[in-house]
């Protein structure tokens, strides 16, 4: 029998709407397979398939009956264009079973793709405190704004006051040059130091492009539409910073994925 690899499991988070953490998550899946890497992407957000609006896919269908059954898979995975799959049942509230249906399903993906990205909702909730708790890594999107900034930090405290997580990547929006964008992780960086046990990695930053808001228009990934535009160069650069980076592992996969997927307290 042959052993699972290590699938590398990445949570996308901000405290705050508006940051382009959709969009950024989509890009980045899209880029790490143009490196040579198979992607999955978790839309955590169930109900509102947000991955799959902005990619412009076909909608489907997803009868909740049939997520009792083991061969369910099908029903659940949409596969964009790119080839990335994307995991999104369609369906706010799901129960145990299915929810145990999902961790399966994802085990036995295991071999066939390399890096789980997690797509969770905007804000502090615990639901998300939740999904960023269970991943391996943790980016925290920001961008220059001031309460941008202030909401990355309060989602970074809660992170660590409550779930203990103490290292997190940070990935700057909209910044209108490197200049700008290290300014945003040094201030971000000050307001975190209140306890030194937390540790912060500057990621890089996507810039303000034309290109993104074109692409996002016409509901097709920038990287795609435009290769060489700004944003586009970013995002393989910052996907081949993740995918060389040092692996963390916090469990086994089967342990993460419960984390996600079953209902439990928060540890």
């Amino acid at each position: 029998m042959h052993e699972k690899k290590f699938l590398k499991t990445i949570a996308i988070a901000s405290g705050k709407f508006g940051v382009g953490k959709t969009t950024v998550t989509a890009n980045l899946a899209i880029a790490m397979n143009k490196l040579g890497r198979k992607a999955m992407l978790m839309d955590s957000d169930f109900a509102l398939r947000n991955i799959e609006a902005l990619l412009h896919l076909p909608p489907k269908d997803r009868p909740q009956h049939r997520l009792n059954r083991y061969d369910f898979l099908q029903d659940i995975l949409v596969v964009s264009p790119d080839g990335i799959n994307i995991l999104s049942a369609g369906h706010s509230a799901l129960t145990k079973l299915q929810r145990l249906n999902i961790l399966d399903a994802i085990d036995r993906c295991t071999n066939d793709i390399d890096v789980l990205l997690i797509d969770t909702t905007s804000g502090i909730l615990e639901n998300i405190a939740f999904f960023c708790s269970a991943a391996q890594e943790i980016i925290i999107l920001t961008s220059p704004e001031h309460a941008s900034i202030a909401d990355a930090v309060a989602l970074i405290n809660v992170l660590y006051s409550r779930y203990q997580e103490k290292q997190f990547h940070v990935l700057v929006n909209y910044a209108k040059n490197d200049e700008e964008a290290l300014e945003v992780f040094r201030r971000l960086s000050l307001a975190a130091e209140t306890c030194q046990s937390i540790s912060l990695d500057y990621l890089g930053n996507l810039p303000l492009d034309e290109a993104v808001q074109m692409a996002v228009q016409a509901q097709r990934a920038f990287v795609d539409l435009y290769p060489r535009c700004p944003a586009s160069r970013s995002i393989i650069k910052i996907g081949k910073k993740i995918l060389q980076g040092r692996d963390k592992v916090k469990g086994t996969l089967q342990f993460c994925i419960g984390q996600l997927l079953t209902a439990g307290s928060p540890r």
